[in-house]
């Protein structure tokens, strides 16, 4: 198998014929071996039902129900257990990722890269959702080191062996570059045409001013479960040193003018010297225990570091 494509969806029973038809036309020029899984994150219209009308007339698509909406994570998880193409592409059910991008991400991630995640430079979307999509792609730049301009966006090409090394959950979908990238594999990006929305309003990632929070605090999350997973200690470690220094500055401070005569003993800048160098001490604790857990956890699975041939 050359190419697998991923499509997630929830509720699109307007598009997905229309979107077959284009996938067929962009797939079939190609010349390769390719299939088209469908993850049907429980959908309550009639999607499932015209997704098993076309399987039964195209051997090359496959059907995936999930029991529920689970969410786009859970969907995308499920599709990279199951593909079996060299490369892997993934794309929304809305008709907003054109299947004519295909052939040029194909061609770019083959000049040396192991995922290209679509930059929609044009997007036509609503304003709030592009503001929203700024601020969190700004701070997930910001906080990663890693220099793309459209983390979130749904239309990506993958090698086969970065969709098995991810793990996919929660909200994580929205940080696969990089979370691909913290795992040592190269990333581009590439400019995408993007199309207006025909039918219906987004089934993932609406309401876009309710997910402003999300979208500043999930990067803190996912950059501190990455980049300081295998070294909690410098984490929790640095926080610690600096609650420890404030405190025992305060309490030199408090000495001094002790020994100058003044009474410190109910001032509660006192009380917190000691409250933040008590902190310091358990934070950096905490940060040489989680070293421990984390060295017994390296010991198990040192191949995954191995780069393959």
């Amino acid at each position: 198998m050359n190419l697998s494509i991923i499509i997630p969806l929830y509720n699109e029973e307007e598009s997905i014929g229309e979107l077959n038809k284009r996938l067929k036309e962009v797939l079939v020029k190609l010349k390769i071996n390719y299939e088209i899984l469908y993850i049907d994150d429980g959908s309550r219209d009639t999607s499932v039902k015209i997704l098993r009308t076309l399987s039964a007339q195209d051997e090359h698509l496959r059907i995936i129900e999930l029991k529920r909406n689970f969410g786009k994570s859970i969907a995308l998880a499920v599709g990279f257990e199951q593909v079996l193409g060299d490369l892997v592409v993934t794309m929304d059910a809305d008709l907003q990722d054109d299947p004519g991008e295909i052939p040029r991400l194909i061609e770019k991630i083959n000049s040396g890269y192991d995922l290209i995640s679509g930059w929609k430079y044009k997007r036509k979307d609503p304003f709030v959702k592009i503001l929203s999509s700024k601020i969190f792609n700004f701070t997930v730049s910001l906080l990663s080191g890693l220099k793309i301009h459209d983390f979130n966006c749904g239309f990506k090409i993958y090698k086969q062996e970065v969709v098995k090394s991810i793990e996919v959950y929660g909200e994580l979908h929205r940080f696969l570059p990089f979370l691909a990238y913290q795992q040592g594999f190269k990333v581009g990006e590439l400019k995408v045409k993007h199309n207006t929305r025909q039918f219906g309003e987004s089934k993932y990632g609406r309401s876009g001013l309710k997910r402003l929070s999300n979208y500043i605090l999930d990067p803190i999350n996912v950059v501190f479960l990455t980049k300081y997973q295998r070294k909690p200690a410098h984490f929790f470690g640095n926080v610690g040193l600096i609650s420890f220094g404030i405190g025992l500055l305060i309490s030199l401070y408090l000495t001094i003018i002790w020994f100058t005569g003044q009474a410190i003993g109910n001032r509660p800048l006192l009380f917190l010297g000691v409250l933040l160098m008590i902190i310091g001490i358990q934070l950096v604790s905490m940060g040489f225990l989680g070293e421990l857990i984390v060295r017994k956890d390296i010991s198990k699975d040192k191949d995954k570091y191995i780069k393959k041939q």
